[in-house]
């Protein structure tokens, strides 16, 4: 009976969430035992330092692969990451009630998590994007849960925002939102200044013991990865106006033509155009002693943000804005979008992932985690293809105007009532904003734009409700002038005759 009851008085999350369990069902087993992507072979092979380095951290491996695949196979790790998604939306659902956005409102915010078919894309596929997401949100729910925030809940929230980092390394960004809230939501200088040391020491722990862990164990230094001034060359190369840079002779090859810019895009200039290819770079020097070709680029890339600044600022805008399309289409240069979109067969992509041979998806499963050949149910999979392209994500103009909502909602800390919806607002709307610019800011890709899923609806409904109240009385004072203004005009006309 209180069963009932409760899908009764929550009937429309209760609608969503069959939905999304019933679309996870599907993916499950359109694609077995799991997805696999191009970086998959990164995190299942990574700790093999030979083979791949430190490129990005490898806390999805050390936390997620190893111990499942220690009693099961990937198709389990792919189960779990659908379980993730759901739990997200949950925990999404029972935050926002206790924060007193209403119960429809709520619910909406939780439709992307649960529908769109770029997250269940996502779920499915051997990647550390749905731990990040999950890690996001059970941080964000740990300082929000209770209407007073305490110094628990501050030690605890650090380290699990702390640990996202070494799962995708634009984790660190959240440090910046985090202690935002904290200060504000913290009362008196010394509350302020052990809490926020509280969180900044939490945050750091994870960071700091991954890294030692990669200079001991993967012998990778001290750090969390090296990747980032590759991708800092790119961002910089496709926003150079090469005509007006001033530049050391060295390094001038490293300046593309307009087209060759516009073609490759960022990813393209990074991976396809690297220097050590010839074909591409024909007339790329040896480095000198001591110097390297990753060294130059670092450079090419500070020389370029130094004297182009508003160049790379236009650039990094110009790719944020894809976000807020109305649909999801691929743009010249852009990693194709339609790597994380359902397709009708199994997906591979040569020359990593291929159908056969040694980089065979059969081959990778078998010698990392089993669950048989890579297969498609190929009317599953054509249904889960016709859904997502025909409306099966969240349109961007929604998450705009979510956007707005939440940075609208943080002015409502004004007004006392409303000052722990303003502060949530604050958390999810600088929080979505530093994730997605963040990762804007080397390279644009649909798979970094996911945090938006977990973070814009929330924000959105958060500043509706706060602003609600104000909007309101607004909306009664015009009510009240358009009543009085024709009496007064009536009476004044009364008196002149």
């Amino acid at each position: 009976m209180q069963l009932t009851r409760t899908i009764r008085g929550h009937w429309l999350f209760c609608l969503l969430l069959v939905t999304g369990l019933a679309l996870r069902i599907m993916t499950q087993f359109a694609y077995q035992p799991a997805l696999l992507y191009i970086d998959s072979k990164k995190y299942l092979f990574g700790l093999d330092v030979q083979l791949w380095g430190a490129f990005d951290p490898l806390g999805y491996t050390l936390i997620v692969l190893r111990p499942v695949l220690l009693v099961a196979n990937l198709a389990v790790v792919a189960a779990l990451q659908h379980v993730a998604g759901i739990g997200m939306a949950v925990v999404l659902y029972l935050l926002l009630r206790r924060l007193g956005v209403n119960k429809w409102l709520a619910a909406i915010a939780t439709a992307p998590v649960l529908l769109d078919g770029y997250q269940l894309v996502a779920e499915q596929t051997i990647m550390p994007d749905v731990m990040f997401e999950a890690l996001v949100v059970a941080g964000m729910a740990v300082l929000l849960w209770r209407p007073r925030l305490g110094l628990g809940a501050v030690a605890l929230a650090g380290p699990i925002l702390g640990l996202s980092a070494p799962v995708r390394q634009i984790g660190e960004a959240l440090l910046l939102p985090a202690l935002a809230y904290v200060l504000v939501a913290s009362s008196g200088w010394r509350t302020r200044l052990l809490r926020g040391a509280v969180l900044t020491a939490g945050f750091a722990a994870p960071i700091l013991l991954y890294m030692a862990y990669a200079a001991v164990s993967l012998h990778d230094g001290f750090e969390l990865s090296n990747l980032g001034d590759e991708y800092l060359y790119g961002r910089a190369a496709h926003a150079a106006d090469c005509g007006t840079l001033r530049l050391p002779a060295s390094e001038w090859f490293l300046c593309p033509a307009p087209e060759a810019a516009a073609t490759l895009g960022v990813d393209g200039l990074v991976n396809a155009g690297l220097p050590r290819d010839q074909a591409y770079w024909p007339t790329a020097p040896l480095p000198g002693p001591g110097a390297s070709y990753g060294k130059l680029q670092q450079d090419f890339a500070y020389s370029v943000i130094a004297q182009q600044p508003l160049r790379v600022a236009g650039d990094i805008a110009g790719d944020a804005v894809k976000l807020f399309a109305l649909t999801r289409d691929g743009s010249q240069g852009d990693t194709p979008i339609s790597r994380w979109q359902f397709q009708a067969s199994y997906p591979y992509y040569p020359p990593g992932i291929t159908a056969t041979g040694a980089t065979s998806a059969d081959v990778i499963f078998a010698l990392r985690g089993g669950g048989g050949p890579a297969r498609a149910s190929r009317p599953l999979a054509a249904a889960l293809r016709a859904y997502q392209l025909n409306g099966g994500y969240t349109p961007g103009p929604i998450l705009a105007i979510a956007l707005l909502a939440g940075a609208a909602g943080i002015v409502a800390w004004r007004h006392p009532g409303q000052r722990r919806l303003a502060f949530a607002c604050l958390l999810t709307t600088t929080g979505a904003v530093v994730l997605l610019l963040g990762a804007d800011f080397y390279e644009f890709s649909w798979r970094y734009q996911l945090p938006a899923l977990i973070t814009l609806p929330a924000a959105g409904v958060l500043g509706a409700t706060a602003i609600a109240p104000a909007l309101a009385r607004l909306a009664q004072r015009y009510r009240r002038h358009t009543v009085t203004a024709p009496v007064a005009h009536e009476e004044r006309v009364l008196d002149a005759g």
